[in-house]
């Protein structure tokens, strides 16, 4: 991997965002270059971007590799941080509460008049079980991906309204972005102002974030990222669906910095300027019940960590808040996939060497579940090549109740692949899935079970087919 590491340039961001960050003599750049150069290697990351800082100073700022049209990535590359950017809805919303225009134990109803759940435990819902996602909406009851998707926060409220309560409210944790895209609505309803406008006015500017902007719907102009397939990672277009309040930030390594800045400095930018009280953030970052470890747009870790993870198809990013007073946010042009769940390894790693450790950049195991995917693609490729070589002069020896019983097994890829979004859902915490997200999340998967699926459906057909001939002969012999 082509590692574009540009020295100028990223010293100069550093030194002009942070003039003491060389005199802390911390992190030490070039272990932090080789091990994110190693580790994108082994993840199959085209391009990284990566910012670190501690308390209200800029200390790392780096693009590696490339984005998708060939160009180096830079801390000034945009990037989209998925659910990372739930946590600037719910710094939003914590700015609204702080300005008395609402409070997190009101019911979202109050405020939202079109609110209005079929199932009538929904009064229960609170904004705060909003923001910690326990209002009792999850993807198995409004599947948010496969429905058609809306085309503005106020269409959002809108759609929810079909959907059921797994729990009561405040009762069980279920991680969706509809929880999310009410509470986009919920900061226009309160506020006044489009939501996109809010968040520019009220957080990226006061933060210094300049470059950051949203988008309602990906793929929203954004530039190609990447699936993986077969170890070849394969710029491609984000698969289009609504964003607004879930995942709908794109940013830069250089604005992300600002951004954690804020988090480690008690809601104060770099420059002074408050977004937000030490007690909102705090609160943000706090789990309001032992029984489970979302705060607030945050999650709680073991050591007194903080962090949100982003995925999407072709793209995935995360943010972690070290005791020490470290921020880290990596951000990278490849998706969501089987044997790659986001950046979180590669934020540990990082702050391994934060705290003077030694990290391993582990295989990723990416290429080694897509060769087996790929051996069982041939191996079933063969296999029904001569099971249909064999079909054209194929003469059943046994009852037909046992030939159906001996070609049952044939229709197993077929059922597996019609309910795959469930399966793959079921394995991923119940997260809904569309089947054209699907080819973008395994296309190794897709094309096995594509494959096995076809090969077997024209054995069955042909046997069909032979038995039927059979059946014939024999009436007319008969006759």
């Amino acid at each position: 991997m082509k590692h574009w590491h540009p020295v100028v340039a990223a010293v100069a961001l550093v030194a002009v965002l942070t003039p003491n960050a060389a005199a802390a003599g911390e992190p030490d750049s070039a272990a932090v270059d080789r091990f994110v150069t190693e580790f994108a290697e082994n993840a199959g990351y085209p391009g990284v971007a990566v910012a670190i800082t501690r308390g209200d100073r800029v200390v790392h700022l780096a693009g590696y590799g490339r984005s998708s049209d060939g160009s180096g990535m830079t801390p000034t590359t945009p990037v989209p941080v998925a659910s990372v950017s739930k946590s600037f809805t719910a710094m939003a919303v914590m700015q609204l509460v702080e300005r008395g225009k609402l409070a997190l134990d009101d019911p979202v109803a109050d405020h939202l008049p079109d609110f209005r759940l079929a199932d009538p435990r929904g009064a229960g819902i609170t904004v705060r079980r909003l923001l910690d996602q326990t209002s009792g909406i999850t993807d198995g009851t409004l599947p948010e991906k496969s429905l058609p998707q809306p085309h503005s926060p106020a269409e959002a409220v809108v759609r929810a309204n079909g959907a059921t309560l797994a729990a009561e409210p405040g009762t069980e944790h279920h991680y969706t972005n509809t929880n999310y895209h009410l509470a986009a609505r919920l900061v226009e309803q309160v506020s006044g102002e489009p939501y996109a406008d809010y968040l520019r006015r009220h957080v990226f500017e006061p933060a210094g974030m300049r470059s950051t902007t949203t988008i309602t719907r990906a793929p929203g102009g954004l530039a190609k990222g990447h699936v993986y397939a077969y170890g070849v990672s394969v710029p491609v277009t984000e698969p289009e669906r609504f964003l607004a309040g879930s995942d709908d930030v794109i940013t830069t390594a250089e604005d992300m910095a600002r951004w954690l800045v804020v988090q480690s400095n008690g809601g104060r930018a770099a420059d002074g300027t408050r977004l937000l009280s030490p007690e909102g953030i705090k609160a943000m970052h706090t789990s309001s019940d032992p029984r489970w470890t979302y705060g607030m747009g945050w999650n709680t870790a073991d050591g007194g960590r903080v962090r949100h993870s982003g995925i999407w198809f072709t793209y995935s990013a995360g943010q972690l808040l070290l005791p020490s007073g470290h921020g880290i946010a990596v951000m990278a042009n490849s998706g969501v996939s089987l044997g790659n769940e986001g950046t979180g390894q590669l934020e540990d790693g990082l702050a391994t060497l934060l705290e003077g450790g030694a990290p391993d950049p582990d295989s990723s195991p990416r290429l080694i579940t897509d060769l087996v995917l790929a051996a069982l693609t041939l191996s079933s490729l063969v296999l029904g090549v001569l099971a249909l070589r064999r079909s054209a002069r194929w003469v059943p020896r046994r009852a037909l109740w046992q030939q159906v019983l001996r070609l049952l097994p044939r229709v197993v890829p077929l059922v597996v692949l019609v309910m795959l979004p469930d399966l793959t859902g079921a394995v991923f915490g119940g997260r809904d899935i569309s089947r054209a997200q699907l080819v973008h999340f395994s296309p190794a998967l897709v094309t096995w079970l594509l494959v096995s699926s076809v090969l077997n459906a024209s054995v069955l057909v042909t046997r069909a087919v032979a038995l039927l001939r059979l059946r014939t002969s024999s009436q007319v012999a008969g006759g």
